[in-house]
């Protein structure tokens, strides 16, 4: 309750949403929108900017992001003080009054070419669809450690079972038949509290970088994952970035995580939706210098 009282001292009117688990929170924040509030503000990692990109993409409300769980990616890419709530309100506060910064998001759809019921969710970050999304899951089943380090540890749980998959990807129609061990869609720079995945992109470029890594031993995995910490793994000849407005991806038996979040089995297609997200975060955040 300490970002509610420091808004309210600064005069903001502040509505609490506050429930007993996800599903509830996402239904409640959906219907709170309807009243068009001057900002959705989350605390949390990057399982409440899901949600809140969920909720607010699309629909002209910014979304605040105070920034204290495990990974933070998102606001890592913003420029946002990380698990410093002063220094967060500070910047909310700052950019309440001079105007939200506006960025792409990704609207995501899952199934077939034709489902019966599409399933559409958005994201801003990172897309997962191979050992990439496999480490996630385990690592979201794991209660320690906290933070980058169990990522690391998920890691390498998972590299015994490391396989390379066949995929059929689409990147704006042209299509793409290869075996690779990890594919990451990347509208934001990292995952997994810092790993610079998609060491390129950009959020307010329109384009996704598609980073595909082709089939490779485990010593070798092992020797190229400490790179991705510096974003200079993309430089191996085994790994190749594209990039693409519109992307879809087919695997038979891979799950896919979105900002760290479970969103399904393939295939799915997504689409960046171009300066669909006003975010409350500095204007001139520095653009890091390209990876090569």
């Amino acid at each position: 309750m300490r970002v509610v009282a420091a808004l309210r001292e600064r005069e903001h009117h502040v509505s609490v949403l506050l429930e007993s688990d996800f599903a509830r929170l996402f239904a409640s924040t959906q219907l709170a929108m309807r009243d068009t509030p001057d900002a959705l503000v989350v605390v949390g990692g990057d399982g409440m900017v899901s949600l809140g990109t969920a909720v607010v993409a699309a629909t002209g409300i910014p979304l605040g992001i105070i920034p204290c769980g495990t990974g933070n990616d998102l606001a890592r890419g913003l420029g946002l003080p990380l698990r410093d709530v002063a220094a967060a309100l500070d910047v909310l506060c700052a950019a309440l009054d001079a105007g939200p910064r506006v960025i792409d998001a990704v609207k995501l759809t899952l199934g077939g070419t034709t489902p019966a019921v599409p399933q559409e969710k958005w994201f801003a970050g990172v897309l997962s669809a191979g050992f990439d999304a496999a480490v996630n899951e385990r690592a979201n089943s794991l209660r320690y450690p906290r933070g980058a380090s169990r990522y690391i540890l998920a890691l390498l749980i998972e590299l015994v079972r490391l396989k390379p998959r066949e995929y059929r990807v689409q990147l704006d129609g042209v299509e793409l038949v290869t075996k690779a061990v990890l594919i990451s869609v990347g509208n934001n720079v990292s995952i997994g509290g810092g790993m610079r995945v998609t060491p390129n992109a950009l959020l307010d470029d329109g384009l996704l970088d598609v980073l595909v890594v082709t089939p490779l031993s485990r010593l070798a995995f092992l020797r190229i994952f400490p790179r991705v910490f510096a974003g200079t793994h993309v430089s191996d000849s085994r790994v190749t970035v594209h990039r693409a407005r519109r992307v879809r991806i087919e695997s038979a038996g891979v799950v896919a995580y979105a900002d760290g979040e479970r969103v399904g089995e393939l295939p799915l297609e997504m689409e960046v939706q171009p300066g669909v997200l006003r975010v409350l975060a500095p204007r001139d955040t520095p653009t890091e210098s390209p990876v090569w």
